[in-house]
């Protein structure tokens, strides 16, 4: 009974659902990468007919070094989250904008095949940032918002609404900045509905 108590509390600990989420996202990479990107990558004609693939694209990746930067980057992620120890409806929201980043995709019909984790990952920071914003003390509220403020400066700077794909010397695949910008918005909204909610339970 002790041991089924220990092991409730530590799901329930602050930080611990995101962290899940995070090692979701890794260990789908690490499996996709076994398995034809074309089975798992966006391609705005199969989205409805084959809707597994607004959640399977984050695991495609086209080179060993995308892989590596994206699992990289995801350790950056779940440690801001983990370390803001945000509760479980962060992750929920972060969860919830994982296929929501990748519809939006839509918008761009042009961009006719994505893979990676970058879109997830973004919506994910964008997550914690509204959280903090809302719900953290005064010191944190600012870093919540100067986070939101270099993502936006981050996206303006990608110019999404120009070329569906931008390159990426020396790492052998091109950027979809669109991506990024769908899944910052859509960590914004879905973490602003977790933010918000976890205030009115207060």
């Amino acid at each position: 009974m002790a041991r089924g108590v220990r092991l409730k509390n530590a799901v329930a600990a602050p930080g611990a659902a995101w962290i899940a989420v995070g090692g979701l996202l890794a260990a789908g990479s690490l499996a996709g990468s076994a398995l034809s990107p074309s089975s798992l990558d966006w391609q705005p004609s199969l989205a409805w007919r084959e809707p597994w693939r607004w959640w399977s694209a984050a695991f495609v990746h086209f080179g060993a070094w995308h892989l590596a930067a994206n699992l990289l980057a995801t350790a950056v992620v779940v440690a801001w989250g983990a370390v803001a120890r945000v509760p479980a409806a962060a992750a929920l929201a972060w969860l919830a904008a994982w296929p929501v980043t990748h519809l939006a995709l839509l918008a761009q019909p042009q961009l006719q095949h994505y893979g990676g984790l970058s879109g997830v990952l973004h919506a994910g920071v964008a997550v914690v940032a509204m959280w903090l914003l809302v719900n953290a003390r005064v010191a944190r509220r600012a870093i919540g918002g100067a986070v939101l403020a270099g993502l936006a400066l981050k996206i303006v700077a990608e110019a999404p609404w120009q070329l569906a794909l931008q390159p990426a010397p020396g790492w052998g695949v091109a950027v979809a900045p669109l991506a990024h910008a769908a899944g910052a918005l859509a960590g914004l909204a879905c973490g602003a509905v977790a933010a918000w909610a976890g205030q009115a339970g207060r």
